[in-house]
């Protein structure tokens, strides 16, 4: 019975100092991932900027011009947006968190989320998106830039002490997949199979 204790508290410090062993590698992950280089996570997420550019783009151009009036109004569809509106939405949540991330007040036409309502006809709306992609690759070009300020967004779940350039854009991308996945449902509606989806 003795023999069995000795045996058990060894194989227990054994195991204690492979867990502090563990416990300190983490601290070293820890130290290396706080000083994550500012240059590789801004590029990392212009590639994925881009990639949500593209592939949003693509979709609101794919639908219609006649169709960017449409919604759905059956069972729980009731009441929501028009794929222009929504594309629209997409736009102006785009400029509104960019403009945090920089540092600037949103653009006045952006509104509530809702967009300018001199943007109308398919053209306007595409040519609104775009530029809202290319004013939130200014939000990602910033990143790391110590002197730029960054405010919070009333839009944001973000409180003002948790706001970071990255995590704005960050929340913009997400946003936007999120209405991507709306726009499918919507382009499928009409008969149109997304872009991204074609063989």
């Amino acid at each position: 019975m003795e023999r069995m204790k000795t045996v058990l508290i060894f194989a227990l410090l054994l195991s204690s100092g492979n867990i502090l062993a563990q416990v300190g590698q983490q601290r070293v992950d820890a130290k290396e991932t706080a000083s994550l280089d500012a240059e590789r996570e801004k590029h990392a997420l212009q590639v994925l900027a881009k990639l949500t550019e593209k592939v949003i783009v693509s979709a609101a151009d794919a639908m219609p011009a006649d169709k960017y009036g449409f919604a759905p109004t059956d069972g729980e569809f009731k009441g929501v947006r028009t794929f222009g509106q929504m594309v629209k939405h997409l736009s102006a949540t785009n400029y509104i968190l960019a403009a945090a991330a920089l540092g600037q007040e949103p653009p006045a036409d952006a509104g509530d989320e809702f967009g300018p309502d001199a943007v109308r006809t398919k053209a306007e709306i595409l040519n609104y998106l775009t530029g809202s992609f290319a004013y939130l690759d200014k939000a990602i070009e910033a990143i790391g830039q110590k002197t730029l300020p960054v405010k919070s967004s009333p839009i944001s779940p973000l409180k003002s002490t948790e706001a970071t350039r990255l995590a704005l854009v960050v929340e913009s991308l997400a946003h936007a997949f999120d209405h991507y996945g709306q726009m499918v449902e919507y382009l499928r509606m009409n008969g149109v199979v997304p872009p991204a989806s074609r063989p």
